[in-house]
């Protein structure tokens, strides 16, 4: 089951990602997580970066966990470890 706090980093600029966690925060999100998996974690970091040094310096990073999930290769029938982040944010 998906938290709504949650927002999933991808591929997309980054800019983006911090508009859709700026709105949790000003929709009364007590509390947002961002998720990043793989090449994608340093995106991720930015997102923070930029909505903590321009944004609201007053958030506060509550908690991150890092870990390595197990899938499965689309092209072959290997099983891939890809590293994840989650980036729990307070205010």
């Amino acid at each position: 089951m998906s938290n709504p706090n949650t927002v999933y980093i991808g591929k997309k600029p980054v800019m983006n990602y911090v508009l859709a966690c700026l709105t949790l925060i000003k929709g009364g999100s007590e509390e947002i997580v961002i998720k990043a998996r793989g090449r994608s974690i340093c995106t991720a970091v930015d997102v923070v970066e930029v909505i903590r040094n321009k944004f609201m310096p007053d958030l506060k990073v509550k908690n991150i966990n890092i870990g390595t999930e197990e899938v499965k290769s689309k092209e072959s029938e290997q099983t891939l470890n890809v590293s994840t982040i989650e980036i729990t944010l307070s205010h």
